[in-house]
């Protein structure tokens, strides 16, 4: 086996940032110019009920899909937030001692940052969740970003949906591959961000909290996120 053969997948994700940002592009376009997010987004509402597939006021389902989650996450971000502003010679002592600091505050950083910047942007882009629009009981008409409410009807309040926020800190959880030192750490990583994000993600769409628009654009920022804090750091490579 050759030496290029046994590099970590990591050292070439960073070749994964223009394909990134263009398939992002070609996504939003995709989702602004279709009807695929109401098409979906129909099969989770019972109109002769009506009600969504999930009743949100459900301890159950919250405790597992919301609150549990976000719990676990800030948990994790706090954990490596310590470990990165640890001594070395207490660090020296335990079983990540090999993960280089730079890697933790990458980490560290995507965590916090992409909720953040995904808050951001739901406060600014006026969307509207699925339970506000018409179509589903609501008492708003159905926009999507790239368009405009009619001058006749502009709702009161503002929207704060897109993108999706909830998902947003499951999938920064991507970050956690950049703490692997080995292809099977790396996968591991990648496939909790994946689970985390994605049933974080399902749950608020299914009972009416979000498009599936909003969930795969959350799921591109945040790996766009983590690779431009690898650039802020220059980690193209990792430590032997």
């Amino acid at each position: 086996m050759n030496a290029s053969s046994e590099k970590p997948a990591l050292w070439r994700i960073d070749s994964t940032f223009w394909p990134t940002v263009g398939l992002l592009a070609l996504l939003f376009v995709l989702f602004e110019f279709t009807g695929v997010d109401l098409w979906v987004q129909d099969h989770f509402y019972q109109s002769d009920t009506p009600q969504w597939l999930v009743d949100g006021n459900a301890a159950g389902p919250r405790l597992w899909f919301y609150d549990g989650p976000k719990i676990l996450i800030i948990i994790a971000g706090f954990g490596i937030l310590i470990l990165a502003a640890m001594p070395q010679k207490w660090r020296s002592r335990l079983p990540l001692a090999k993960i280089g600091r730079k890697h933790l505050w990458i980490a560290f950083l995507t965590i916090g940052t992409v909720p953040a910047v995904i808050g951001q942007l739901k406060a600014t882009t006026n969307i509207f969740c699925p339970s506000d629009i018409r179509r589903y009981g609501g008492d708003v008409p159905y926009v999507r970003v790239v368009e405009c409410y009619p001058e006749n009807d502009r709702p009161e309040r503002r929207g704060r949906c897109f993108p999706a926020g909830h998902a947003s800190g499951g999938f920064a959880l991507v970050a956690l591959m950049g703490l692997a030192l080995s292809r099977r750490g790396q996968r591991i990583g990648l496939a909790l961000a994946l689970s985390f994000g994605w049933s974080m993600g399902l749950y608020q769409m299914l009972k009416g909290s979000h498009y599936l628009s909003h969930t795969v654009i959350t799921m591109l920022l945040a790996w766009i996120g983590f690779l431009l804090w690898r650039r802020v750091f220059r980690m193209h490579r990792l430590p032997e």
